[in-house]
């Protein structure tokens, strides 16, 4: 489990499946991620919870410590396809706004590049996101490459360790 001083950020489960499907139910939301049926929640959180085990990361549930509410997700994701450890965050709409999402990403990407030894870490960011891309550039990630992810053109962007600024 991952802090702030304002966020907690746990480990997806299965358990998550309703809650992962009201977060994406939102056309704001899903427009660059996608919906998701309960079937496809459980599928893609079984999926979350293999790179856990096999890999020691995945994504996480973001919750306020405040108050315990999943407002969010943010973690890394292993790509196959790519050879890449990305970094990703979708948080509810009401929740934008607060700065949770670079708050969340800055403590993944410390622990992504501390304890879990990574040299660089992407987020591949689907074209016309700009607040995820702004989000990026304040973390310090540059463009590195075109690229097309889950059928959709998208900008990977990329932060080296020696480039992080750690929190």
């Amino acid at each position: 489990m991952l802090t702030t001083p304002r966020l907690r950020l746990r480990p997806l489960t299965e358990a998550d499946t309703d809650w992962w499907v009201r977060l994406h139910a939102d056309d704001e939301v899903n427009r660059f991620v996608g919906a998701y049926t309960r079937e496809q929640a459980a599928a893609r959180l079984h999926d979350i919870q293999r790179q856990w085990a096999e890999r020691g990361h995945g994504l996480c549930a973001v919750e306020l410590i405040r108050t315990g509410e999943a407002i969010g997700r943010c973690g890394l994701n292993w790509w196959e396809q790519f050879g890449e450890t990305e970094i990703g965050w979708t948080f509810a709409r009401r929740h934008w706004g607060n700065g949770y999402a670079a708050e969340a990403a800055r403590t993944v990407l410390a622990w992504g590049f501390g304890t879990l030894g990574l040299t660089r870490i992407t987020a591949m960011i689907h074209h016309g996101n700009e607040a995820s891309t702004a989000v990026a550039r304040r973390l310090g990630f540059a463009p590195l490459r075109e690229d097309v992810v889950l059928g959709r053109p998208c900008t990977v962007h990329a932060l080296d360790r020696d480039d992080f600024a750690a929190p």
